[in-house]
């Protein structure tokens, strides 16, 4: 309960003391010794926890309670008041934060919420979200200290609140940290809504019109699932009489269950960006890189599948637990696609992102055993590698002062180290265990044993994602004789983190059996990949992983462009221009885009049509008992 308890409590700390901090060194040390101190504690939970069963505490002090009603009253004024100046056509905003607090307040009052045993708890699940939280998310605050100087000195138009941009983010990991490791239904859902307040100031952070609009989606999307949430609550307390999640996933399939559970499910799908919802994660990409990471990676979008994946015992073997496969599985498919389309960095990182969220929605929907042992692992690899990548772009568009792919050409030449780090990136994300391959290897057998339909939808979306990733990795080591001294500017604190970032995802890859055998079979029975030609064919897989990065690493200095060959034309510059029968003309190498076939007009309100007949089917078959 200690190592629970601190976890929890301890962020608050540094977010208070951001708050106070004048010194931009006494804020840096902050961060940087606060940081420290929870990735190492999220550490020790994971050693010193025992990993058989989950472990829970009893309610032991009753004013708790009445914390709780006080903070979901602060939360809701403060919701409130961000919403003050938005125009009369945009009030149905507010009116979400008063409808879910209202239900809320009413049922507490009333004394319709049942006694609670306990309300905090941890087991495996909450173990590998607390490592990824605490490594991860505190690597990004780290991250977040040379990156917000740089972002500052080249925004001077941008106000500068970093005291509040830090204050934020630790809030952030201690209500991540609330949310794992609560049982008790109205705890979750006010740390879930103290994440979506936190991602709401992070995303309109800059200011503009543009990210405010952005951070006012990302909070409509994300209150619609906190009003499902909150009516979830509500009926549990007065038709079940329980207010327990683990009570909940163990009172059968009924109807009468699956309902709560189907609204929670909702909530967790907005949580995760799956469509019709995606729209405001795409938007999150306005914000500082550390926020898109942050949100992407470790904290704001892993709560959905959360707990998505802790309900999947109740969705196990039931129609509306289909439908959620379903749901994940149109995301899988049209965010692979939709990536192709982009030369956006940030936004091809982001359809990935909801693309793999999609997966694992897939695998908790389907909810066997091996289903889950596949989405647990993808949770992990994909939280690592998400946010090297991201973070990666965040350097990269500060020295080159783009973030597009194409102007990526050949960025192995003028910043050789960054570039290995985002191969490693890449070829964790297709290539390692999570390889997508060996998760997806063990969610196509699951997959094909519940439903037929569903191991297509993973076969194309992983096709897709390996024509996108590859297209990206083409670009970063095409060779040039460019060089410059780009690296030598990139800030020490960056430096760190993304190398530690390059070194955990490779140990990943090595290390995915001992994860396997002490994380997840004590959840979800034995491990299917252990088997020894499996664990050959993985640790083939991870040779390759290294094989390209360290290959440039060891070459790249003796590697010089070819003179490119135009037919016979006479080359003027030879890296620039060829002479045609019309004089100098510039030429370039670009990638295909397929804009055509692939766009955001020709895919993206199709599935967003889609997924909402697929959430409104799910939710009446369920109203009418049909399960």
């Amino acid at each position: 309960m200690t190592s629970v308890a601190f976890l929890i409590l301890f962020p608050l700390i540094p977010a208070l003391l951001m708050l106070a901090c004048k010194s931009a060194a006494l804020r840096k040390g902050v961060i940087i010794l606060s940081a420290a101190i929870i990735a190492i504690a999220s550490i020790n939970l994971a050693f010193s926890a025992p990993k058989n069963a989950a472990q829970y505490f009893e309610n032991f002090h009753h004013f708790l309670g009445y914390i709780l009603l006080a903070g979901e009253i602060v939360l809701a004024i403060a919701l409130l008041y961000m919403c003050r100046k938005l125009p009369f056509k945009k009030l149905w905003i507010p009116l979400l934060v008063v409808i879910q607090t209202g239900m809320i307040l009413w049922a507490e009052t009333t004394g319709k919420i049942p006694e609670s045993k306990c309300i905090f708890f941890f087991d495996n699940l909450s173990i590998i979200m607390a490592v990824i939280i605490g490594v991860i998310g505190s690597l990004i605050c780290v991250y977040s200290i040379g990156y917000m100087n740089h972002y500052h000195s080249h925004h001077h138009e941008i106000p500068d609140r970093r005291k509040l941009f830090f204050f934020t983010m630790f809030v952030f990991l201690s209500a991540m940290f609330g949310i794992i490791f609560s049982d008790n239904l109205l705890w979750i859902y006010f740390f879930w809504e103290v994440t979506t307040f936190c991602s709401f100031i992070m995303i309109g952070y800059s200011g503009t019109d543009e990210a405010v609009a952005n951070a006012f989606k990302a909070l409509w999307m994300n209150l619609l699932g906190g009003v499902a949430f909150a009516a979830a609550i509500v009926y549990c307390s007065c038709s079940l009489n329980i207010i327990g999640l683990d009570e909940l996933i163990t009172s059968g399939k009924t109807a009468a269950v699956l309902l709560p559970v189907i609204l929670i499910s909702f909530a967790g799908l907005t949580k995760s960006a799956q469509f019709p919802f995606s729209g405001w994660l795409l938007g999150a990409m306005v914000a500082p890189t550390p926020v898109s990471a942050l949100l992407h990676s470790s904290t704001m979008v892993k709560a959905g599948v959360y707990i998505i994946i802790k309900l999947a015992p109740a969705l196990h073997d039931t129609i509306p637990g289909t439908m959620i496969a379903f749901i994940g599985a149109v995301s899988f498919v049209s965010c692979s696609l939709l990536a192709i389309s982009q030369s956006n960095a940030k936004r091809v990182l982001a359809y990935s992102t909801i693309a793999n969220l999609g997966l694992i929605v897939v695998c908790a929907g389907v909810g066997s055993e091996l289903a889950l042992w596949a989405a647990i692992l993808l949770v992990i690899f994909h939280a690592i590698a998400k946010a090297l990548l991201f973070l990666s772009v965040g350097t990269v568009e500060h020295q080159i002062g783009s973030r597009d792919i194409e102007d990526m050409h050949g960025l192995v030449s003028p910043m050789p180290r960054i570039t290995m780090i985002m191969l490693i990136g890449i070829t964790g994300m297709f290539l390692a265990p999570f390889g997508m391959l060996i998760s997806k290897w063990a969610a196509l057998e699951a997959l094909a044993l519940n439903n037929p339909l569903l191991p297509i939808a993973v076969i194309f979306g992983s096709s897709a994602t390996l024509f996108f990733w590859g297209k990206w990795m083409g670009k970063l080591i095409a060779v040039t004789n460019v060089r410059s001294d780009a690296e030598d500017k990139i800030a020490q604190e960056e430096w760190v983190v993304l190398s530690t970032l390059a070194f955990m995802t490779i140990a990943i890859c090595a290390l995915f059996p001992f994860v396997g055998i002490y994380l997840v079979e004590p959840l979800y029975g034995s491990d299917p990949m252990l088997s020894k030609g499996n664990i050959i064919i993985v640790s083939i897989l991870m040779g390759l992983v290294l094989l390209v990065p360290l290959g440039f690493c060891l070459h790249w200095r003796r590697l010089r462009k070819p003179d490119p060959y135009l037919c016979g034309a006479g080359i003027k510059d030879n890296y620039t221009q060829f002479t045609g029968s019309l004089g100098p003309k510039e030429w370039k190498l670009s990638n295909y885009y397929l804009e055509k076939y692939f766009g955001e007009a020709k895919l993206f309100n199709l599935s967003v049509y889609v997924s909402t007949i697929l959430i409104l089917i799910t939710i009446s078959l369920v109203w009418w008992g049909k399960v």
